[in-house]
């Protein structure tokens, strides 16, 4: 039987004028090269109610979840130290397609609130580095089939779902392998106008 043969990925060049938006120096985004059977990792899907926070999340490396899932993702960063990375696949609701791979560097600070998020109720964040900024649409993912969630795709995960190693590997696999032809990056400039009106308006008051 004939492995699946993906598409060749290619280094996605980021604007710069993007680049100059970024208030960190990890964006060497879309490596050619990757390990995608990584020693000991573990691997989350990561559902966002937007992508203006996604945007927020690439911008300034962090992320929160629930309270629950916050407390999910920490335990497991706590647990996997000296073990292996922790990988979150993000995805937007309702998108059909999963943008991105993001690790997480950090333990949740669960006292803090950035004001980042399109919504105020979140509380806890965490530092991440984004690897892959790239959409992947659902259907690619198909075949990938969890049996911690009643054995449906991947991409029909709830937020903080965590996916099994062999799954986990054949999901990332995809991801780097995909030749993506849009991103979150193509909408950045506009989320980066409404945080500049929303920081005007809230001088105003």
């Amino acid at each position: 039987q004939q492995q699946q043969q993906h598409p060749q990925p290619a280094q996605v060049k980021v604007p710069q004028e993007i680049l100059d938006c970024i208030q960190h120096n990890d964006t060497n985004y879309n490596p050619a090269n990757f390990d995608c059977s990584p020693s000991g990792a573990r691997f989350f899907v990561i559902k966002s109610y937007s992508e203006d926070d996604v945007h927020k999340s690439i911008k300034h490396n962090v992320w929160t979840s629930t309270e629950h899932g916050n407390r999910r993702l920490n335990t497991a960063f706590q647990d996997n130290q000296g073990v292996g990375p922790i990988y979150l696949f993000f995805s937007v609701n309702a998108s059909r397609h999963f943008c991105g791979v993001a690790e997480m560097v950090g333990p949740v600070d669960f006292q803090k609130c950035s004001g980042l998020w399109a919504s105020e109720k979140w509380k806890g964040e965490f530092k991440v580095r984004w690897i892959f900024v790239k959409d992947v649409p659902n259907s690619q993912f198909r075949n990938i089939r969890l049996e911690n969630n009643e054995n449906k795709p991947v991409s029909n995960s709830r937020d903080t779902q965590e996916v099994p190693y062999e799954q986990g590997k054949q999901t990332l696999k995809v991801i780097v392998s995909w030749k993506s032809t849009s991103s979150v990056f193509e909408d950045f400039m506009h989320y980066e106008k409404l945080e500049a009106e929303k920081k005007d308006q809230a001088k105003k008051k």
